[in-house]
């Protein structure tokens, strides 16, 4: 049986868990996945962590689980526990991109295959997938998409652009991706301040109302992350610049991720543009390089997730594949 997103729900995700999906189908035959994560600190892990115990068992499989809390070491080991309990193949959300490589080593040396989910190791020898969202390109036709409806309503405007942590590859990639777009417009956009928050929302905060007193007429707000989404509405509320779209006094701004905030503040009118990670379709792609490998095949070692943009206009038509939607119907009910 395969789970799609009309299908899906947390409600169905703990009938599942209780055995009660119907139809389930057991064609892929008995096999145990090891899903190892980090720390379920955010929406989108623990999101992510649904849908892969959903899809696992419509595929008929078992799952173990096992959280590091963000200690690389202790994760390292817990892949050689796995291993020893005869996983058939293993999820992984690393912290550290280098240190967790002795992971896949310990893997390839019992034959189980590891797929990198969201986060690739750093470059290595070892055989290993890995799942990446095109952060640059989603970034890409976010602003792109920003930047057409300011082309629309007319006039000149003023950007503040949000960084997350740039240690982070994700981070960077993200930044990059706005900077190639409002660099392409600047006859339309000046980018005026650049807010490195490092994921830290302290760090936004503090940024964003330094940026806006320093330019109280930025008008254009490119956010890395939906994580960030409380903080924006209250430096902009304090601001008083927290405005619907056509209002006056409205800040275009794009998010990012695709979690429950950015799909209320899209239906809500206060955001325009949002950047998806397609989280079903990764899942999507891990358990296919799984199947792939157990069949002999070898899959490529990097599989993309091209995400899509999501505005107010293209919201109904496509918030089913908004991973956030979900979230946030299931606690709207």
């Amino acid at each position: 049986m395969s789970l799609d997103r009309r299908q899906f729900s947390l409600s169905l995700f703990a009938a599942a868990a209780a055995g009660a999906l119907p139809g389930a189908a057991r064609a892929e035959g008995e096999k145990t996945i090891a899903l190892m994560f980090d720390a379920f600190d955010s929406d989108f892990w623990i999101t992510g962590n649904t849908i892969l115990k959903a899809k696992a068992k419509a595929n008929g499989w078992t799952t173990l689980e096992s959280i590091s809390n963000r200690d690389q070491n202790k994760q390292n080991d817990q892949v050689k526990a796995m291993v020893e309990r005869k996983v058939d193949g293993i999820i992984f959300i690393p912290t550290d991109n280098n240190a967790a490589i002795p992971a896949i080593r310990t893997a390839n040396a019992a034959n189980v295959p590891i797929v990198f989910f969201n986060r690739p190791p750093a470059p290595n020898d070892n055989k290993y997938i890995a799942i990446q969202a095109d952060n640059r390109k989603i970034m890409q036709i976010t602003v792109q998409a920003l930047v057409d409806i300011a082309k629309k309503q007319g006039g000149k405007y003023k950007a503040c652009v949000l960084m997350g942590d740039l240690g982070d590859n994700n981070a960077v990639q993200r930044r990059d991706g706005a900077l190639d777009i409002l660099d392409q417009n600047k006859d339309l956009v000046e980018v005026v301040a650049r807010v490195a928050t490092e994921w830290n929302t302290d760090k936004a905060f503090a940024g964003l109302t330094n940026a806006l007193q320093a330019n109280p007429d930025i008008n254009l707000l490119v956010s890395p992350s939906d994580s960030q989404d409380a903080v924006i509405e209250q430096v902009l509320k304090t601001a008083g610049k927290w405005h619907k779209t056509g209002e006056e006094g409205h800040v275009l701004f794009s998010g990012f991720d695709g979690d429950q905030n950015g799909y209320r503040l899209l239906s809500t009118g206060y955001m325009d543009v949002n950047g998806v990670q397609n989280l079903f379709y990764e899942v999507d792609l891990a358990y296919g390089a799984f199947k792939d490998i157990w069949a002999g095949k070898q899959p490529a070692q990097m599989l993309i997730d091209p995400g899509f943009a999501i505005s107010q206009a293209t919201l109904e038509a496509k918030r089913e594949d908004m991973w956030g939607y979900h979230v946030w119907k299931e606690k709207n009910p």
